[in-house]
């Protein structure tokens, strides 16, 4: 099991991405718009960078939904490796089982 603070953590992230996802859209249509004088351009560049750090969705972490492990965990399910085969294995997953050849 994760620590609960860097589960939290996450979370506050993704509020975080959710809040400023339109201000940074619109930043950085203005960045890309040629149309725009440079110095407009260079001006929404500078206030994309005065965003928050944890604004941008590339810092988020995919984490399993049971435990909060970071790492192996499949996008599809949102759960890690060791939990899927765990549920696959009890049979809750459903239209999963284990193969064999």
């Amino acid at each position: 099991m994760a620590k609960q603070s860097m589960i939290q953590r996450e979370k506050k992230r993704a509020e975080t991405v959710a809040k400023f996802s339109a201000k940074r859209a619109l930043y950085k249509e203005q960045i890309v718009n040629m149309s725009l004088s440079f110095e407009e351009r260079m001006e929404a560049m500078d206030k994309l960078q005065e965003l928050p750090r944890n604004a941008s969705p590339v810092r988020q972490r995919n984490r399993c939904r049971i435990t909060g492990r970071p790492h192996g965990v499949y996008r599809k399910f949102g759960l890690s490796r060791n939990m899927l085969r765990q549920l696959a294995m009890q049979g809750d997953v459903p239209g999963l089982r284990k193969a064999s050849w």
